[in-house]
Order: structure tokens, then C-alpha cells, then sequence
């Protein structure tokens, strides 16, 4: 989905460069900048869209099909899964995608946005926290503040031209798959050809994404991870998707699962496009 910007419901205008708008039921915090657009839901301090001034697409791909209801998980973006991953709670991939975050700081300078995102526990105290950082970039960068550690993952969502065309560098040849629980070998580069929801070993810090339809590389450093899922659920679309939905898009991970955060940590995501 392109999101039209100025056809979005204007609620306040923060800044010259920042206004909050509405998508559905949804608010959502848009900025406009010589760096670049962006567009942030505040249920689940979730990046909908960036585009660095140079690109001609976005880098983020969003559902087209998506009805934008609060309380369910919006299909794209940047969902930040935490506390949990995967089905080791309820709702799957934790609460944070599906609570409402607070813009708690924000800085805007000539050639630098800084937008900072926290999640209140029901004691009013910073459970998470979510820095983004636009440049020529994009910087995630995520703190857990919690008592206990906890498994977290920036699941992003790669906007890509054709999904037969894309190949990944920089990945292990090993990973760990969901569906059958155990390790098997991957080729590295990885073409993918169907369905494919794997873990990887972040031992080599940068994943590059190759896609050769849009003729572009987008280049994402992983700092801090203990791990890097890649996903696509080829014609096993989920809801709020439409079935096509798979060919234009990618889902390449920073997360710490095998090694949770503990109180203070930071893991971030370095997301560039090679010009």
C-alpha cells in the first residue's frame, strides 16, 4: 500500500515538518522532511512507510487490504514484537504491536529526525522504548526497560519489486525452522522459491537485499541480535493480506530470541538503501 499522505485525516500539526492523522482507527504520525517521508502508527510505535528523498519507492511494504481496527495487528510495516516471539504467549508476538505507544521526545534538525516511541506498563512506568533516527537511513533502535528479560524483534517488512527476483546476502548457510523445529542446511545467497520461515544465527551483522526489480540494494545491519528471521509466506497468504500479496515483499529481522534482553538493553536495526 502507498499511503497518500496529505489525503490522511489531519488531527494536529506538531511541526512544520509532523502531524498527527488518522488511518482508519489508527493514529498515525507522519513526517515530511528534506530527508525524507515517514509514516509511524502509534499502536505499536509501528514504521508504516520510509522514503529516503533519493528513493523513487518506499523501503517498507504495507498491506494493501488492511482495515487499520486498534486492537488487531496491522499486516506490514515495522511491527515491534515484544515481549515474546512467536506463539510463546498471547497474542502471538506479544502485546506491544497492539498497545498504544506514546511520542515522547522528538527533534527535528536540518538534516536529522529523531522521533523517540515508550510503552507504559499499568503502573505508568517505560517498559520499552523505540528511538527512530531518519538521516540517509533509518536507525531503530530499541530498549527493554523491563524487570524480567524478554524476546523482542523488529519484524520488518521489505518492499520489494518481485519476490523471484530478490536475493539475500549475507546470511549463514544454516538456520532453524519453525514448521519442522530443527536445523537444515540453506544455500547462501538465498533465492527464495516458496514458503520460507527460518532463524538465523546473527553472527554476520549485515543482510543485504538484492532486489533486482526495482534495481535497487537495501542494506540492513543488525547490532546487538542474537538473531535474524527471514520470512515470506508465498501463496499461504494470512489475513489481512491479499493473496498476491507475497510477490512484492520480504521480511528480514533483527531479533533477540535465543538470547533475551535483560533490563536496559538495546538492540538495533540499520536499514540503508544503496545509491
Amino acid at each position: 500500500m502507498h499511503l497518500d499522505y496529505q489525503l490522511l485525516k489531519l488531527n494536529q500539526q506538531i511541526h512544520p515538518n509532523l502531524s498527527l492523522r488518522s488511518v482508519g482507527e489508527i493514529p498515525v504520525l507522519v513526517l515530511e522532511h528534506a530527508v525524507g517521508k515517514a509514516a509511524i502508527s502509534l499502536q505499536g510505535a509501528q514504521l508504516l512507510s520510509w522514503q529516503p528523498h533519493f528513493a523513487k519507492h518506499d523501503v517498507i511494504w504495507l498491506s494493501d487490504s488492511e482495515p487499520f481496527k486498534q486492537g488487531s495487528a496491522i499486516r506490514g510495516g515495522v511491527p515491534v514484537c515484544y515481549p515474546w516471539f512467536g506463539r510463546h504467549g498471547e497474542p502471538m508476538h506479544g502485546y506491544a504491536r497492539v498497545s498504544m505507544w506514546q511520542l515522547t521526545a522528538w527533534q527535528v534538525d536540518e538534516d536529522a529526525v529523531s522521533l523517540t516511541f515508550c510503552l507504559f506498563d499499568e503502573h505508568h512506568l517505560v517498559e520499552a522504548k523505540l528511538e527512530m533516527i531518519f538521516t540517509e537511513q533509518c536507525r531503530l533502535r530499541f530498549t527493554h526497560y523491563g524487570v524480567e528479560p524478554a524476546e523482542a524483534a523488529l519484524h520488518t517488512y521489505y518492499n520489494i519489486g518481485d519476490i523471484t527476483q530478490t536475493t539475500l546476502f549475507g546470511l549463514p548457510d544454516e538456520a532453524f525452522s519453525n514448521a519442522q523445529q530443527q536445523t537444515f542446511s540453506v544455500n547462501s545467497p538465498l533465492m527464495l522459491d516458496g514458503a520460507f520461515d527460518a532463524i538465523f544465527t546473527a553472527d554476520q551483522q549485515i543482510t543485504h537485499i538484492d532486489d533486482k526489480a526495482q534495481g535497487r540494494i537495501v542494506e540492513v545491519e543488525h547490532i546487538n541480535a542474537s538473531d535474524i528471521v527471514v520470512w515470506n509466506p508465498w501463496e499461504n497468504t494470512p489475513s489481512q493480506m491479499r493473496p498476491e500479496g507475497y510477490k512484492t515483499m520480504i521480511c528480514v529481522e533483527t531479533a533477540r530470541i535465543r538470547h533475551k534482553l535483560v533490563q536496559k538493553e538495546v538492540m538495533e536495526a540499520v536499514i540503508r538503501v544503496q545509491r
